[in-house]
């Protein structure tokens, strides 16, 4: 499978620290020491998870408007849904105006960009489908409580959306080696960590301790079982792209790993915690900047437990 496009889109509102210092105390200083962000996007009025998801498809297609004429499947992604029924996915195939084709939304969290590329991979392997576009949108803004000190200042909203081929398209394509993914419901305090419940309230975090411990471990151990699996060693990757969830973290994992931290890409600072859309924003950031034979590794963490892992190649 090759990655042929990748796009995205940021609501223009930026919150910066300040606001929440103002709201409930929180200083600037104690918010980008224990979480790396010094502002996030924030969707405007009118704008939600699926406005944002076509907006991201509409600028990967306007890359590459060849794409469209073969596209034969849609995966959408998220667990900040605008609507649970008419979802992100439905809205992308009315706005790429392709009839008849499969059209399905996933949640598994902040790893449902992974388990969006395997549902791809599944279809690909089946012979059902050969050109796919899949499309990450978190409108987190929607549900969170920004009065809750705990976990209101984490979050941000933003898109991206991937187009996938079978087949090579183009030279520039990049490669998707191979794709690890588990879930661990059964870990530490999976089912309580993280929550959103519309029925009863938005997302919370009551045991952001617990989170960050598996989010260390996981990240790190299946980026090293996908590396193992391919025969490679850190030294062979180019960038990792980890969950964009918190510095920390991602400087957790980079010790483990024994990667320097020139080597990661981040965007949690400017952007907050965009969901499963934070590492395929990362990927887009870097797509120009990548070489023939560079190796990128994404790899994700998500509540519920669930993570994954994903090996590009240039």
């Amino acid at each position: 499978m090759y990655i042929h496009q990748v796009a995205t889109y940021l609501p223009t509102q930026v919150v910066t620290n300040e606001h929440f210092t103002q709201l409930n105390g929180l200083s600037d200083e104690w918010i980008i020491e224990r979480t790396g962000i010094r502002e996030r996007r924030k969707a405007a009025p009118g704008e939600n998870t699926n406005t944002m998801a076509v907006e991201a498809t509409e600028r990967a297609l306007a890359a590459a408007p060849e794409f469209v004429a073969g596209l034969d499947l849609i995966v959408g992604a998220t667990y900040t849904p605008h609507d649970t029924i008419f979802t992100v996915a439905h809205a992308v195939q009315i706005a790429v105006g392709v009839d008849d084709i499969p059209t399905v939304s996933i949640s598994s969290a902040c790893s449902s960009l992974l388990n969006a590329v395997e549902i791809v991979e599944g279809y690909f392997a089946m012979g059902k489908a050969s050109r796919a576009l899949v499309v990450v949108s978190e409108h987190n803004t929607a549900y969170n409580n920004e009065q809750d000190t705990m976990a209101g200042h984490l979050w941000g909203d933003g898109a991206a959306t991937l187009l996938i081929s079978k087949e090579r398209l183009s030279p520039d394509d990049i490669r998707i080696v191979d794709v690890v993914t588990g879930g661990a419901a059964t870990r530490g305090k999976a089912s309580t960590a993280v929550t959103l419940k519309p029925v009863e309230k938005g997302i919370v975090m009551p045991f952001g301790k617990d989170v960050f411990i598996h989010a260390c471990q996981y990240m790190a151990r299946v980026t090293t079982q996908l590396l193992e699996r391919n025969t490679l060693g850190v030294d062979d990757v180019r960038y990792l792209i980890p969950h964009q969830a918190n510095l920390r973290i991602t400087r957790n994992v980079l010790e483990q790993l024994g990667l320097p931290e020139d080597r990661a890409v981040s965007n949690i600072q400017f952007l907050g915690n965009t969901g499963c859309a934070g590492a395929a924003i990362g990927l887009a950031d870097t797509w120009s900047s990548l070489q023939s034979g560079d190796r990128v590794v994404i790899t994700v963490f998500g509540g519920g437990y669930s993570y994954g892992a994903m090996l590009l190649e240039k």
